[in-house]
């Protein structure tokens, strides 16, 4: 069975700013594209932009593992293919080949100005969450309650302009209800869990997953067991099957994915290998979940979304003569 993971931090894990380390194949990694090379396989990778960074360096850091992406990939042409669109999602499976999608975790960055989500644009970014914790430029993480600033709702507007899919996870719930007044196309939470399962802040209340089923959104399943129970004991599968069973009952039957959280937080041990991830798959069939309805959460649902909402190439095929020209303050040595 294919899977199309909606997120992952293994891009931008254990890597230093003074160091170019490759991470899209450690073996230590929780993702590792060796280890997925006999499954049909959709990563999106987040460059993960940390709290506490002004605009101008957050911007210095993507753009050093952005390099980082492009570099690692042109080594690794037998082994994976950059996706901008479903189609060429399609067309790397159909070669054999892991698909990898860059996304963006905190759009701190675009407090340097929106100038530059056309830069996310060329480079074939297709999602940014507009915070991660604590609050930026654009708006607040469930940290706080406050919602998003007057150019956070701008962001809005000039991502889903570029074609970027605005992404939720993270934000609180007075940014989310921002969002919905301002959001005119399908947005995603790609890795959040159900609150009414697991009280945690940054899990969505059924109002808001009754609002994205309305809204032909995505949403993905996070492993970090403190998104899956509260109770403090380790997660098993049984806390997925449960968090799919009440996203199901809101009517998510095409609205829900996966979104791991791989190499971003200490996962749980029935998940803390992509290599495991099948085994969940034959667990939810076992339980009574249909094979049709596994298959939409493990990759048609987020497939489909692909190709309704990411439906032209933006960034240019990569080069053998890359340089890594594009500079920033993370990007000497």
């Amino acid at each position: 069975m294919p899977v199309f993971d909606l997120h992952c931090d293994t891009l931008t894990a254990f890597m230093s700013p003074l160091r170019c380390r490759d991470t899209l194949d450690d073996p230590c990694s929780a993702f590792a594209l060796s280890k997925v090379q006999t499954i049909p396989w959709c990563q999106c990778c987040a460059v993960f932009v940390p709290d506490g960074l002004t605009p101008q360096e957050a911007l210095g850091y993507y753009r050093f593992h952005q390099n980082s992406f492009q570099r690692q990939l042109l080594d690794r042409t037998c082994q994976a293919s950059a996706c901008t669109t479903a189609q060429e999602i399609s067309s790397s499976w159909e070669q054999k080949k892991t698909a990898l999608v860059l996304t963006v975790e905190n759009g701190s960055l675009l407090g340097a100005g929106l100038e530059h989500v056309e830069e996310l644009r060329r480079d074939g970014v297709r999602m940014v969450t507009l915070t991660w914790n604590g609050e930026n430029a654009l708006g607040s993480g469930h940290e706080t309650d406050h919602g998003l600033t007057p150019l956070g709702k701008e962001a809005v507007r000039a991502l889903e302009e570029a074609g970027i899919t605005v992404d939720v996870s993270h934000l609180n719930d007075t940014g989310f209800r921002d969002v919905l007044e301002v959001a005119e196309k399908p947005f995603a939470a790609s890795h959040s869990n159900a609150r009414a399962i697991c009280a945690h802040r940054r899990n969505l209340e059924d109002w808001q997953i009754r609002e994205m089923v309305i809204r032909n959104c995505i949403i993905g399943l996070n492993y970090y067991s403190p998104f899956l129970r509260s109770d403090g004991n380790e997660a098993d599968f049984d806390d997925l099957y449960r968090h799919s069973c009440h996203f199901l009952e809101l009517g998510t039957e095409n609205c829900l994915a996966l979104g791991s959280d791989f190499d971003g937080a200490d996962l749980p041990p029935c998940l803390d290998d992509c290599r495991k991830v099948p085994v969940l798959g034959e667990y939810l069939m076992n339980r009574g979940l249909s094979r049709s309805l596994v298959e939409k959460i493990f990759w048609q649902n987020a497939l489909e979304f692909a190709q309704k909402n990411w439906q032209y190439r933006f960034a240019p095929p990569f080069s053998s003569e890359y340089t890594g020209e594009k500079g920033g303050d993370f990007c000497a040595g």
